[in-house]
């Protein structure tokens, strides 16, 4: 694309934002024209205003990054996502690639580097850091189906079996079945160590 590149930022830790946000100003070509503190806010501020970058932090209170970009490419099909990450785990890469993502960064990435990653997304071209895609092609693979991977995602969320199973419209009998079988495929031996695993994996 020609001309200056409008760029919206989201991320929950405010001196984080503000210091890309006032880094990013810098770029002659880049003009930062909101910022938000959670991915809710960063789709509707996406939707309204229909920048053509969207640099969304992952780990966001309530709506993270990647299902903020499945609202954006809903509401704001035009923009593109670049997702900024500290924990770099494959399996996000892997959920962000399906979200549509066009970028997937750490956030030790340097201002210059970050400005140019911005630069290509918002020419058409998908940027992937080079060490998460060589993680993501050696991570191991889920064993779990999707409805185990429900039960585990609504796990962390819930205390107990019962509340589990009023959140996703399931019997409690058959969520214990399903975190009885995510378990013993996992080789855990409780529900909270199997969706820590299934999180730090990126499955969840």
């Amino acid at each position: 694309m020609t001309g200056t590149i409008r760029l919206l930022i989201a991320d929950d830790e405010q001196l984080i934002r503000s210091a890309l946000e006032a880094l990013l100003e810098l770029e002659p070509d880049i003009d930062v024209v909101t910022g938000a503190d959670d991915g809710a806010a960063a789709a509707a501020l996406a939707i309204e205003l229909q920048p053509d970058v969207c640099l969304l932090d992952l780990e966001m209170p309530g709506t993270d990054g990647i299902e903020a970009a499945k609202l954006i490419a809903d509401g704001a099909p035009d923009a593109r996502v670049i997702i900024v990450t500290r924990h770099a785990r494959p399996g996000v890469l892997r959920r962000a690639l399906a979200a549509k993502v066009a970028g997937f960064v750490p956030k030790s990435t340097p201002a210059g580097e970050l400005a140019q990653v911005v630069r290509d997304v918002a020419a058409g071209r998908r940027y992937v850091d080079p060490e998460i895609a060589a993680a993501a092609l050696t991570a191991e693979q889920c064993p779990l189906t999707d409805r185990e991977l429900d039960v585990l995602r609504a796990s962390r969320e819930h205390s107990n079996v019962r509340e589990i199973a009023h959140a996703l419209f399931l019997s409690p009998g058959t969520v214990r079945n399903y975190l009885s079988a995510a378990m013993t495929k996992l080789g855990m031996s409780n529900r909270h160590d199997a969706a820590e695993h299934a999180w730090q994996q990126g499955w969840i």
